[in-house]
């Protein structure tokens, strides 16, 4: 049999064996098993944010509100480092490929300092955050209440980050359930701990938002705390090492993870500031509209966790590949992982289309007179994310797609553009300009998610062919 080589003396995807049904069904099945508990795990980071949410509409939706505006401020850091040390996983990948195991710790290693230079500074930014939502239009008491859960909320902003630098360590070794069952734990304490802390519970006093804002930083603690014991014992992981002279400096490991990604973190935060400047926008129409996004958001983000978990495999299932020097492999998980993120993606969308009110009353209460708005526009709301789920799974994988190539300079200029030059474009334009309130915002919101999913899927048909591989991406040193 035939086999076509690239001009790098690799297989090509569309010749031989390599493309057949077969290699095709071990491909979405492997990528299928190893994303399915990165998924659950992003489920479960979705479910300790959706139980704050859901507790702060019991608070009112004065509180929602609020700590709507919070966590939108929170994200935009605490998605900077996301981004930032999500390279730690693609340069991990290619390591293993390439069987460069001592890259694989030392990279670790140098994650956890990476996540030290920037939580230092994005703390005391959050911490002082009150002047900020006021100098841009916020009520008084929003922003009062928003600060006192964000200066709680911030001294796990650090652990928060070292265990996505665990995450990637685990799941580049294809051990992702770890992190799972750390992060179920998670979900368990936090609703225990928001319970006890926000309403006055277990003998607790009824601390409201600054309660939320204190169980966030020890619940982040304690995830790392037991994600580290866990690597440092597990026999399969510990042979790495990945603690011993956590003080010796690798600087040419720590410009790798700045290099591969700071652009990946710029493009997260272009994505999720679009989101969270939506939220600014949207507390200057009203408060009723805040509470209304803050919930359609939520149900969204919600969905958004499989294709993020997905997009994670793929970034793992791209970065083997290519460490290997096998385009075909790299093909295949790329487009495997499209495939699997479309048939998620319309069923969510059919959800939001047809059962909009039963998700929006799991957040309000549709008997009290006063959210009658706020539910009515959630409502609306959730009929442009049902339009938008489709693309919006498309984009995140094709940026794992990427990532694990180490090709993010370009994907980092197409979500610049994207998100805020089309999708705050046009946001702005309709909900301010024509008047369309909060429903011309999300339509812009749609729109800035539709153009960035075509240029990275077209980017990824270019260089996933394997005819197009350039060395600084492929084939750069892990």
């Amino acid at each position: 049999m035939v086999v076509n080589s690239d001009r790098f003396g690799r297989t090509n995807p569309g010749a031989g064996a390599k493309s057949s049904y077969a290699a095709w069904w071990d491909e979405v099945r492997a990528t299928f098993v190893l994303a399915v508990p990165l998924v659950l795990t992003q489920l479960a980071v979705i479910a300790i944010h959706t139980t704050d949410v859901l507790m702060m509409g019991w608070l009112g939706s004065q509180e929602l509100a609020a700590g709507t505006l919070a966590g939108a401020f929170y994200t935009l850091f605490f998605f900077f480092g996301l981004g930032l040390l999500t390279a730690v996983a693609p340069i991990c990948a290619q390591a293993l490929g390439a069987r460069q195991y001592r890259i694989v710790r030392r990279t670790v290693r140098q994650g956890f300092w990476v996540a030290i230079m920037v939580a230092v500074p994005f703390s005391i930014a959050i911490y002082h955050v009150r002047p900020f939502f006021l100098f841009f239009g916020q009520t008084e008491i929003n922003s009062e209440l928003a600060e006192v859960y964000l200066q709680a909320a911030v001294w796990g902003l650090l652990p928060a980050l070292w265990v996505i630098v665990l995450r990637c360590f685990v799941s580049a070794l294809s051990r992702p359930r770890s992190i799972l069952v750390v992060t179920l734990l998670g979900v368990v304490a936090n609703a225990l701990g928001n319970y006890a802390l926000m309403f006055g519970n277990f003998g607790f006093p009824a601390l409201g938002l600054l309660g939320a804002g204190i169980t966030t930083s020890i619940v982040n603690f304690a995830m790392f705390a037991v994600m580290l014991a866990f690597v440092s014992m597990d026999r399969r992981i510990r042979r790495f090492a990945i603690i011993v002279r956590f003080w010796r400096p690798d600087w040419s490991i720590f410009g790798s993870i700045l290099k591969v990604g700071l652009p990946i973190g710029v493009s997260v935060v272009s994505e999720t500031g679009m989101f969270g400047v939506a939220a600014f926008m949207m507390g200057l129409i009203s408060t009723a509209a805040t509470a209304g996004h803050a919930v359609a958001l939520q149900c969204a983000a919600v969905a958004f966790m499989v294709p993020l978990g997905l997009s994670h495999a793929t970034t793992i299932r791209v970065g083997v590949g290519a460490g290997r020097r096998d385009a075909a492999a790299v093909w295949r998980a790329g487009w495997a992982s499209y495939g699997l993120s479309a048939v998620f993606c319309v069923a969510s969308a059919l959800l939001f289309w047809f059962f909009p009110l039963t998700l929006v009353s799991l957040y309000l209460d549709p008997a009290l007179a006063e959210n009658a708005e706020s539910i009515e526009l959630a409502v609306s709301f959730l009929a442009i994310a049902a339009l938008f789920q489709i693309v919006d799974g498309l984009q995140i994988v094709g940026a794992g797609a990427l990532r694990g190539l180490k090709d993010t300079a370009k994907p980092m200029i197409i979500s610049a553009i994207g998100y805020w030059v089309i999708g705050f474009g046009t946001g702005y334009y309709l909900g301010f300009v024509q008047g369309l309130g909060g429903l011309g915002i999300w339509i812009g919101l749609a729109t800035g998610l539709t153009a960035v999913a075509v240029a990275l899927l077209w980017r990824f048909a270019i260089l996933g062919s394997g005819l197009s591989y350039g060395e600084k991406t492929v084939l750069a040193p892990a």
